[in-house]
């Protein structure tokens, strides 16, 4: 039977996720306190894995009950340092700004988060198979480490590798499926970019991470995926919204997940 595994949240956008065992679903359709924050410069725009490597060598261990965050790098003689996401914004960002060499702010949306897909700010979905195939595709790739790289919120066991192929269909058409008591909507592959090539704590690339991806998922493209979402194969896990309104529902690890057909 399939069911949610894993839930990862990710309060800082860009920087290290935390498993939780249960997740509230927000009126947008995003989990609460997921990408609640983003790092940006003095301009607006934001700090992330596409824009410097830097980003890899923050560790970020969040305290969610008590709203807080220990930060550290691997530079000689720096200590962690933990600073209350709220009371301690200032600090924050004086902190990163030191590390980045640059000026930055750490701004907040509660209601929304700072998903890439804006159109789509549900929880990304993939499966455990999924991405143990992918690893299976790498000589020096760990389940773990293949699980760091994607940054999926949601992940589906006991089903196949890229089952979840199965919520998307063509454009302008969506794939309804239940996760315990919350119905979303699949809309697309996700587009995969630079970060997922590197190692997520060292910020190493991975030689021909991308060219080998792109052979291997073309190879291994399950009879159900709808090929005409792809107008290239460096996608992976699924974008979703909600279907109707679900706000104040929860996720819970082991909610069964249904639908359509070949999704139980």
């Amino acid at each position: 039977m399939s069911e949610l595994a894993r839930i990862v949240i990710y309060p800082i956008k860009s920087l290290d996720g935390v498993g939780i065992a249960e997740a509230r679903v927000l009126d947008s359709g995003a989990l609460q306190h997921d990408r609640e924050f983003a790092i940006v410069d003095t301009d607006g725009k934001v700090v992330n894995g596409k824009r410097t490597a830097k980003v890899h060598g923050i560790r970020a261990r969040f305290d969610l009950a008590e709203r807080t965050v220990m930060l550290a790098t691997g530079v000689q003689g720096a200590s962690p340092m933990t600073f209350h996401l709220d009371q301690e914004r200032r600090a924050i960002q004086s902190w990163l700004g030191d590390y980045f060499g640059f000026a930055v702010r750490l701004i907040q949306d509660k209601t929304v988060g700072f998903p890439d897909d804006t159109d789509s700010p549900g929880p990304t979905i993939v499966s455990t198979g999924t991405l143990q195939a992918i690893a299976d595709w790498f000589p020096t790739l760990s389940l773990e480490e293949t699980r760091q790289r994607f940054r999926s919120n949601l992940e589906i066991a006991n089903v196949e590798p890229f089952w979840e192929d199965r919520l998307f269909s063509a454009v302008d058409q969506t794939v309804p499926f239940r996760v315990g008591d919350v119905l979303f909507a699949g809309v697309n592959p996700c587009q995969r970019c630079v970060v997922v090539t590197r190692n997520p704590i060292t910020g190493e690339a991975t030689p021909n991470f991308q060219k080998t991806f792109i052979a291997n998922r073309n190879a291994t493209l399950p009879t159900w995926t709808d090929v005409s979402r792809f107008n290239h194969f460096f996608r992976l896990a699924v974008n979703t919204r909600l279907l109707t309104a679900q706000a104040g529902k929860v996720l819970r690890i082991g909610d069964r997940v249904t639908g359509s057909t070949g999704l139980v």
